[in-house]
């Protein structure tokens, strides 16, 4: 077996190991964030369930630090004490980013790990099968239900070589989303074989875990070998370590290679992880901000270099350079070995251990400005300013642009600093985490005004067996979840207000969208969202469903979704379909309105659907027979309440 089928196939709960095919898996560990982990822990509140079933489930602050009122305080001592309650770990604001804290005190070699947050497949880098889910789905496997996926194919990414130069582990996976776009791992496990591994730090391969997320995929997987026990035991972790890799015969669905040595710094361009050039393409183009940090490259490694790098050096004046360490401990580590006066005495700004600008939290780029960010996306608007150009770029390649105020060719930058190891005896941080009571019964659950309780929605056959609908709005290619629901600091902070966020649905996209949609929801009629490719990419915000099911939509037809998205439609009830024809598409305009009849749906099947002034046309589902339950029932919290 593959790595990959040896830890599902120790997990395994139900079906089978034939790729595409339904299979639930028991859950060793969960992880939420404050952005998604209020409506996640209100959800396990809602089930009744007095303790969480997982080995460990940690809920971390770290999205919504900024306290600018009352909603986001509010939101984390709601986190704080339903945690105490129902038995989770909890990491308060400042600590650091989910993921690299996850990394450093809690990821283990061949546990499941599911969060609800699209790059929890970080800690793939130390050999955790972790995959990116909805809230609801983390609150299900908090409870000890299996977490259900279609089988994944594996592909085997072999390494060779080493990196040189100016290259970073960033332009490892920089390459693979050239080579397979943003949509070339949906329904792929990526797993990393082959003799430049063992090059590669496990921070390093946390990075390229990370961005995985962007090819689409269920998850990263990188061996537990003699470098993953060597990061463990740094960290106070040995015990944890266990060897795990696939057997020397293990067979692939899918092969790519890569030359580490062959590899070049490269930059994703504006508005797609996938628009890789190599730096020296972009030579003299002036770039006005610098960002780095975020769960992509905030590591000690990663922020050493660039200490290395500005060491002795001011930044140029033209360019407003942060930086946002991962975690406490990695702050720590930079102090005791003096890397922070490099940092701070060239001019940069070193901000909280927090997500900060990468969910577009503070650090917003000038009008129509150039920024170069160590992050993981780089879609239109994410930033906080709609005409920025982002580029994706490695932590080496974005202190250049710092101190030139421009990118150049990395054939100008000299001799680049040595790879830093870790030191012998990195500080812990463990004491920071406030671990539960053994017995939760009598800590109450604190909660603000802004904390609205969940909503019930109807059974998908409440008005009849023919969904009569209206087309609300209709989409092209790649929306996002950025697109669907936006981030940003004022948004974000309404994330445990479903009435309240609703109203910023598709704001950027179509500001009109929430008045048509409540509209045709008040007429008593419901609503249907067509799409092109790719629906749904992105984050794991389970609210880019959730909310715009709040205005009454039952339907999503595209010609295709995101796994983690197409998940969360049928956690809330809502219909996800497909176009059997692509030339199908183009004949629904927006304002259509479709009738589609729900006796007719089957798992896996093709339902013939009427539109007004256009006639039949097919679509299809890739529903499990237990998936068109949960539909029918509402969504999920309602099926699996009446199967409690």
């Amino acid at each position: 077996m593959n790595l990959t089928q040896k830890i599902i196939g120790s997990h395994l709960v139900s079906g089978t190991m034939t790729p595409g095919s339904e299979i639930g898996l028991r859950i060793d560990q969960t992880l939420t964030q404050d952005a998604t982990g209020t409506m996640a822990w209100l959800q396990f509140e809602a089930l009744g369930i007095p303790r969480v079933k997982t080995d460990i489930s940690l809920s971390y602050v770290d999205h919504n630090t900024l306290q600018m009122n009352f909603r986001n305080p509010d939101d984390h001592r709601f986190l704080r004490t339903v945690a105490a309650k129902f038995g989770g770990v909890y990491s308060g604001p400042g600590t650091g980013i989910c993921h690299q804290l996850h990394l450093e005190n809690f990821a283990k070699p061949g546990a499941t790990l599911v969060g609800s947050d699209s790059h929890t497949p970080t800690a793939g880098g130390i050999c955790s099968l972790a995959m990116g889910a909805g809230g609801l789905s983390v609150a299900l496997a908090m409870a000890g239900e299996p977490y259900y996926i279609p089988m994944p194919k594996v592909v085997r990414v072999f390494l060779t070589g080493a990196l040189t130069g100016w290259a970073s582990a960033k332009d490892v996976i920089l390459e693979l989303l050239r080579r397979r776009t943003v949509k070339g791992g949906v329904g792929r496990v990526f797993e990393y074989a082959g003799p430049g591994v063992a090059t590669l730090s496990v921070p390093e391969r946390a990075t390229i875990a990370n961005m995985g997320a962007e090819l689409g995929a269920t998850g990263t997987l990188f061996p537990s070998d003699g470098v993953t026990r060597a990061f463990l035991k740094a960290m106070g972790r040995e015990a944890d370590w266990r060897e795990l890799g696939p057997d020397a015969d293990a067979a692939y669905d899918e092969e790519e290679a890569i030359d580490l040595s062959a590899l070049v710094p490269l930059a994703a361009q504006p508005h797609m992880p996938d628009r890789v050039v190599p730096v020296a393409e972009l030579d003299g183009l002036p770039v006005e901000q610098v960002c780095i940090g975020s769960c992509t490259n905030s590591s000690y490694a990663d922020l050493k270099l660039v200490a290395q790098i500005l060491d002795g050096h001011r930044i140029n004046p033209g360019t407003d350079a942060m930086i946002s360490p991962g975690s406490k401990q990695v702050l720590t580590m930079l102090a005791q070995e003096g890397l922070l006066e490099p940092l701070i005495g060239s001019g940069a700004r070193l901000l909280e251990c927090s997500c900060g600008p990468c969910i577009g939290s503070g650090g917003a780029p000038v009008t129509s400005g150039v920024s170069a960010r160590t992050f993981n996306r780089n879609f239109e608007g994410r930033s906080g300013t709609k005409d920025a150009k982002v580029y994706l770029v490695s932590p080496l390649t974005a202190a250049q642009a710092a101190l030139n105020g421009k990118f150049t060719d990395p054939a100008t930058w000299g001799t680049p600093p040595a790879k830093p190891e870790l030191p012998a005896d990195p500080p812990s941080i463990r004491h920071l985490f406030v671990f539960p009571p053994e017995n939760g019964d009598g800590v109450e659950v604190l909660r603000g005004p802004n904390i609205v309780a969940l909503e019930k929605f109807p059974r998908l056959d409440a008005s009849g067996d023919v969904l009569e609908a209206n087309v609300v709005i209709r989409l092209g290619d790649n929306i996002t979840t950025d697109h669907i629901m936006p981030a940003g600091a004022e948004i974000l902070a309404l994330r445990s207000n479903i009435p309240a966020i609703s109203e910023h649905v598709f704001v950027r996209v179509d500001p009109d969208f929430v008045k048509r949609a409540r509209a045709v929801s008040e007429a008593g009629g419901n609503g249907v969202i067509v799409a092109g490719e790719n629906y749904g990419q992105g984050s794991s915000r389970e609210h880019a469903a959730l909310a715009p099911r709040h205005l009454g939509i039952r339907a999503v037809i595209a010609l295709s979704m995101a796994r983690i998205h197409r998940a969360n439609l049928v956690n809330f009830g809502i219909l996800p379909l497909v176009f059997v024809n692509r030339e199908d598409y183009a004949k629904v305009a927006q304002g259509a309105d479709i009738r589609i009849p729900l006796t007719e749906i089957t798992p896996g099947g093709v339902t013939n659907i009427e539109i007004a002034g256009v006639g039949v046309l097919p679509v299809r589902n890739d529903l499990s027979a237990a998936e068109l339950d949960i539909i029918r029932s509402g969504g999920l919290l309602n099926a699996v309440k009446e199967k409690m």
